[in-house]
């Protein structure tokens, strides 16, 4: 029987558990977006706490690039020292670390599929090839490619929302283009053995959106390109989460998981809700879903993972009430003990 406490690999990434913190945004990265000694410590009580895996915050890849607050940006070689800074310090304290890549828009706008020229696309996709390469020269396992929760990449796989009439928009292949084309960049840039991961939406939970059937075919492809490992997410930051109409109170993803697990034989990563390690188990065991990953609850318990390997029959502590996005001084629980 497969445990949550499985030593596993992800290509070259070894995890010391199944456990790992999906990327959260913390706000807590400087005005330029470079990395501050508290959001150095944030990641290293992460690691401390037992984690089997930890996926940086949204990583802006060029210095025009659309930020919010906090946001870490990683535009030019400058930024790599104090990446590796952080690197170091995650690997002393036993965990991974893999960074994710965004293009939220440029200039301050949040970007749609119809803003940008082809120009504009291939410049993005050299972008995240070369933003890639940095976060390899600092260290980083890995990258992962952001394609989830109706941002800028994500709203290209979305029938409705995509309305180009170039080879970006219309068919489902074409809807996925844009995706490929970036994770092909990166690795002709970083090398057929550098870890790639993608975190990508199941549906927007919008009528007729298409994302499901562009999700499938981009992660049929993106397996036989050698895609490491896949973040299965859903639903878009406008609209209430989880979406309506979800069959189950936790793990609300692991019907969608379990398919693209099925379909592509990469490991799949769930997210979405995952609170309870018996249910977590379970999927383990009988749906094919190898990684089940966590945002909220790191908030509360940064050392959930070894909470949970002593205490497996509790809950994580997260309420899911959003007070942590909420406060003055950064993404952080005000419940925290």
């Amino acid at each position: 029987m497969k445990s949550l406490f499985d030593e596993t690999c992800i290509g070259t990434i070894h995890l010391r558990n199944r456990l790992i913190r999906s990327a959260t945004w913390e706000a807590m990265a400087d005005e330029s977006g470079r990395l501050t000694p508290r959001l150095i410590e944030v990641y290293r009580e992460l690691a401390d706490g037992g984690v089997g895996l930890i996926i940086t915050s949204a990583t802006t890849i060029t210095s025009d690039a659309t930020r919010v607050p906090g946001m870490l940006s990683i535009p030019d070689d400058t930024f790599v020292p104090v990446y590796n800074e952080l690197v170091q310090t995650v690997h002393d304290a036993g965990a991974p670390i893999v960074m994710q890549l965004v293009f939220p828009g440029r200039n301050g706008a949040f970007w749609t599929p119809s803003d940008p020229s082809r120009e504009d696309i291939h410049s993005i996709v050299k972008g995240f090839g070369e933003a890639a390469v940095r976060a390899q020269r600092a260290g980083f396992d890995g990258v992962e490619i952001h394609a989830a929760h109706g941002y800028f990449l994500s709203q290209f796989l979305n029938d409705k929302r995509n309305t180009r009439t170039d080879e970006y928009g219309g068919t489902v292949e074409n809807r996925v283009r844009f995706l490929l084309e970036i994770a092909c960049e990166i690795r002709a840039r970083t090398g057929a053995n550098y870890p790639l991961l993608v975190k990508i939406n199941c549906s927007d939970f919008e009528e007729e959106d298409g994302v499901w059937d562009a999700c499938q075919l981009a992660c049929r492809q993106l397996a036989e390109d050698g895609i490491s490992a896949i973040e299965v997410s859903g639903g878009i930051s406008q609209m209430p989460f989880p979406p309506h109409g979800m069959p189950y109170e936790e793990s609300v993803f692991r019907d969608y998981a379990a398919e693209i697990s099925r379909i592509t034989g990469v490991p799949a990563i769930l997210v979405g809700l995952n609170r309870t390690p018996s249910v977590l188990t379970g999927l383990l065991n009988t749906a094919g879903i190898g990684y089940f990953s966590l945002s909220r609850p790191f908030l509360r318990q940064p050392d959930l993972a070894g909470y949970w390997r002593n205490n497996p029959d509790r809950p994580a502590e997260c309420l899911s009430c959003d007070a942590c996005r909420k406060q003055p001084d950064g993404n952080v629980c005000p419940f925290r003990e």
